[in-house]
């Protein structure tokens, strides 16, 4: 009898969307995969093409975060135990206030 989670990752993996549904889970934990500093001026807001989109307060925090990008990606693929993300995009957040 094979588990719930073995059959949901084999479909996913079917229809091509196993890349998508590991994008999606680097959203969900980027506070734990950014850390405590980063994650308090940053969040990831969603996943497209490989590409991981998060959102930054203000100008200062993109420039910081663009020297991390490569790491990032690093990080957040040996989190996730695979290379679906393959680039994060940092936008500012709307008045450069994520609250």
């Amino acid at each position: 009898m094979q588990s719930l989670g073995s059959i949901l990752s084999a479909l996913l993996k079917r229809e091509g969307l196993a890349d998508a549904a590991e994008g999606w889970r680097a959203v969900s934990d980027w506070a734990e995969l950014a850390g405590p500093r980063l994650a308090g001026h940053s969040r990831a807001v969603s996943f497209r093409d490989g590409t991981l989109i998060v959102e930054v307060e203000g100008s200062a925090w993109m420039h910081e975060l663009g020297f991390l990008r490569k790491e990032l990606v690093r990080k957040v693929n040996q989190h996730l135990g695979s290379d679906a993300v393959r680039d994060v995009r940092l936008v500012v957040a709307r008045g450069g206030s994520l609250r």
